[in-house]
């Protein structure tokens, strides 16, 4: 049964070790897991936030480089028609059978050729006008003989310029209509309500929009003659937008959706496009966002980003289409599939965390390796610094490591022996001060009895000397050796006194005093004795001194004693500086007797307040001990400065504080 006890106690010494006085204690080891952890993680999170920021932007400033580029390719393929259009228009202009009927008035050759351009060129319209623009013939309409074309811009630029010219233009239903009734049906079409368009009261588009070139015709004397121009119509011609979805995106999809689309509007109506309703149908009679329009068709601006294409949101590209008069007059648009992007940004923002996670795992692991290499030399420091707080000076540590821990480890052992070391200086230095201090005591206490045994059979003497003296007349002989027995007397009786201030030192009666008042008190006191007569005291009392909670009767004596100690170092001649400050960071008061004696000997100045230490002819040198006792009993200093042949210095510092033993009247202050 005594192994299951000992098991008992050792799991509970072990669970009491963990726990301190102020809870439980935790290991430096899972403190060094958790501060690891703390900062993986932190650093993780923050990393993986801004990882995924970047990727987000990224991916979607990729998209738009993407469709900016696409769009470049679009409007190439937009312009590359155009200008086919216009090498048709311009080269038959100049063809011979043009100019042959032309210049002899008959047309009926000329038209049966046009009819054949218009139909193997891909030409919506083909159209011969005379010299001031009157139309001759329409080859999508010859019967039509309506004219209505003065107000044909194009025509009217090649009138003026004598060149030909291209563009895309706004067509009126009416002169669609002239021009061939199927292009007028195949322009109109009604809108249809399309989500964030802009509000708009018309309800149906009549005009069309037209790729459209004009060239002048010559005759063979250089003359101007006439005007052919021919176009084709935009509106539900959706070759060139599915030319550019076809080389831009390459017929992509994903999840079933066209990756790409392309779109020309007229103003905000989609009228070409391969952007597909909900049916599967083109968009046709669709509307652009309100804040695409904003941008492209009212401030004339390319549009880069996020919009909302009929059902589905891209990533898209818009910008306008000028006619030759430069008005914006329409879009050109591409976008790619955003949920595409979407869908690679989550993918690599889940690879992105996997990572991370990943690797706050196999930080965890590593912290936990590393913080076990640390946390168990650590323990074995611990434990011997148990030891060595119990008393057990011979604890050391092994060998740990050769770095800063095995170098705290060494330093540990140097600390141990130190310690032990200083114990045992220490063990007999206080046994030492200890048989010093009852060596004093015994001391201090025969002085005081030896004083008082030998003061009465001293007063006897000194008093018999003095009626002795007073008996002997001047011209006996014996009275120069009673002078003398007197003198001795007496300073014997003064040495006596001392040793009894000095043994027998009172505890202060401390009150709140005026230190200056106390200065002006002493100074008065000695001002007029004969020691002062050649000697300038100077006063430099601060006007605003606090009092002090002091024995105002042990300061006076410790004054006086520098006043008059002063005095006989500058042998009755020279200045005494007494200054008076305030030492408001301390709460210190600092009274200075500064004279200009000779000063002291630097070996002297470590001595001057040992007890029968003095440098003065007949002195006892108890004065300055004492003086050192009462300041001490007052919780203040008194320090010397003094260099030799410049004076001396002596600074009293008394505290400036209600101590608990001030008492005036028997009530605490």
């Amino acid at each position: 049964m005594a192994k299951p006890t000992k098991s008992i106690h050792a799991r509970r010494r072990s669970v009491s070790a963990l726990i301190s006085k102020d809870g439980v204690r935790i290991p430096i080891a899972a403190k060094l897991i958790f501060s690891f952890l703390l900062i993986i993680i932190l650093v993780s999170a923050i990393f993986t936030v801004a990882g995924i920021q970047l990727i987000s932007n990224r991916i979607v400033a990729e998209a738009q480089d993407k469709v900016r580029h696409d769009l470049n390719s679009a409007r190439e393929i937009y312009q590359s028609e155009l200008e086919r259009i216009n090498d048709v228009v311009r080269l038959t202009a100049g063809r011979f059978f043009l100019t042959d009927a032309m210049t002899a008035g008959k047309l009926d050759p000329a038209t049966q050729e046009l009819s054949r351009v218009r139909l193997r060129e891909g030409l919506d319209i083909l159209t011969l006008t005379d010299a001031s623009g009157n139309i001759l013939f329409r080859a999508s309409n010859p019967d039509s003989s309506e004219d209505g074309n003065d107000y044909d811009e194009l025509v009217s630029v090649v009138i003026s310029r004598k060149a030909p010219v291209a563009a895309t233009m706004i067509v009126s239903g009416e002169e669609l209509r002239r021009e061939s009734p199927l292009l007028a049906e195949q322009a109109c079409f009604k809108f249809i309500d399309t989500p964030m368009a802009r509000v708009r009261n018309e309800t149906e588009e009549t005009a069309g929009m037209m790729l459209k070139a004009a060239a002048p015709i010559f005759d063979y004397q250089n003359k101007f003659i006439g005007v052919l121009y021919g176009g084709v119509l935009l509106n539900r011609n959706h070759a060139i937008v599915d030319e550019i979805k076809q080389t831009v995106f390459e017929g992509m999809k994903y999840e079933g959706k066209d990756i790409g689309t392309a779109t020309i509007f007229q103003d905000d109506v989609r009228i070409s496009t391969n952007v597909k309703n909900a049916d599967g149908s083109r968009a046709i009679g669709t509307r652009g966002s309100e804040i695409v329009y904003d941008q492209v068709i009212i401030k004339g601006k390319p549009y880069i980003g996020r919009a909302f294409v009929v059902n589905n949101w891209y990533i898209t590209a818009y910008e306008p289409i000028r006619d030759i008069n430069h008005r914006v007059i329409g879009i050109r648009y591409v976008g790619i599939l955003e949920q595409r992007y979407l869908d690679i940004k989550e993918q690599t923002i889940l690879v992105f965390l996997l990572i991370a996670f990943v690797g706050v795992l196999v930080s965890m692991l590593l912290s936990y390796i590393l913080s076990r290499n640390i946390s168990v030399p650590i323990n074995r420091l611990a434990l011997a610094s148990r030891e060595i707080a119990r008393g057990n000076l011979d604890a050391r540590v092994g060998t740990i490591s050769s770095d800063e821990l095995g170098e705290l480890a060494g330093t540990f052992n140097k600390m141990a022996s130190a310690l032990k070391e200083r114990d045992e200086k220490l063990k007999d230095l206080t046994r030492s001060q200890l048989m010093e201090s009852e060596r004093l005591a015994l001391i201090g206490q025969l002085a005081a009895n030896v004083a008082h045994e030998l003061n009465n059979p001293l007063t006897g003497i000194v008093t018999y000397s003095h009626l002795l003296l007073e008996n002997t007349t001047a011209e006996d002989a014996s009275g120069d050796f009673l002078r003398k027995i007197v003198a001795q007397s007496n300073r014997c009786k003064e040495i006596i006194r001392g040793l009894l201030d000095f043994a027998r030192q009172k505890k202060p009666d401390k009150a709140l005093c005026d230190v200056n008042s106390i200065l002006i008190e002493c100074v008065s006191l000695v001002e007029n004795q004969a020691l002062f007569h050649n000697i300038h005291i100077q006063s430099n009392r601060k006007i605003d001194l606090p009092l002090a909670v002091i024995d105002p009767s042990q300061i006076e004596r410790v004054f006086m004693n520098m006043i008059l100690n002063a005095a006989e170092a500058m042998e009755g001649n020279g200045q005494l500086t007494i200054t008076t400050r305030f030492d408001q960071e301390k709460n210190f008061i600092d009274v200075e007797f500064a004279d200009t004696g000779p000063g002291i000997a630097k070996d002297n100045l470590d001595k001057i307040f040992d007890p029968f230490f003095t440098t003065k002819d007949g002195g006892h040198g108890l004065g300055l001990a004492i003086c050192y006792g009462i300041i001490k009993e007052h919780k203040g200093t008194i320090t010397v400065e003094s260099e030799p042949g410049k004076g001396t210095s002596f600074i009293v510092r008394l505290p400036v504080m209600v101590d608990k033993e001030a008492v005036e009247d028997g009530q605490e202050i």
